[in-house]
């Protein structure tokens, strides 16, 4: 069974950083698109950044854009989120998601793409 676990949140001030861990187990994720999403209180499940196994070309929200990063370990199954600059409007709950099923390479938007997910780390960012 496929596993994803969600690491790394906190309470930051605005301005400063994070950086979110996904550690998947149960399988391998090498060729697997993987993605971050969030929810912040009272709204939908957003896009944050998606990556493809390879790394190449990862895509971001416009309001992410320039601030966060994702990356990815193949050989750890592991995917990060780094964010910087980080503002009080970034507040939400984030999640890992995997695509596990064909075709795995593509780049997705969004949530109902994604078969598989992590529980969820907390990021508030106060004023």
């Amino acid at each position: 069974q496929v596993q994803l676990v969600d690491t790394g949140g906190g309470l930051v001030q605005a301005g400063a950083s994070l950086t979110l861990s996904c550690a998947a187990s149960g399988r391998t994720f090498s060729g697997v698109t993987m993605a971050w999403f969030r929810r912040a209180p009272g709204k939908e499940r957003d896009f944050v950044a998606a990556i493809r196994w390879s790394g190449s070309s990862p895509s971001y929200a416009d309001s992410v854009k320039g601030r966060f990063t994702i990356s990815r370990d193949n050989a750890k199954n592991t995917v990060y989120l780094k964010m910087n600059s980080l503002k009080p409007e970034d507040t939400a709950v984030y999640y890992c998601a995997a695509r596990t099923t064909p075709p795995t390479w593509l780049l997705y938007y969004t949530s109902a793409q994604y078969d598989c997910w992590g529980q969820g780390t907390q990021v508030t960012v106060s004023s």
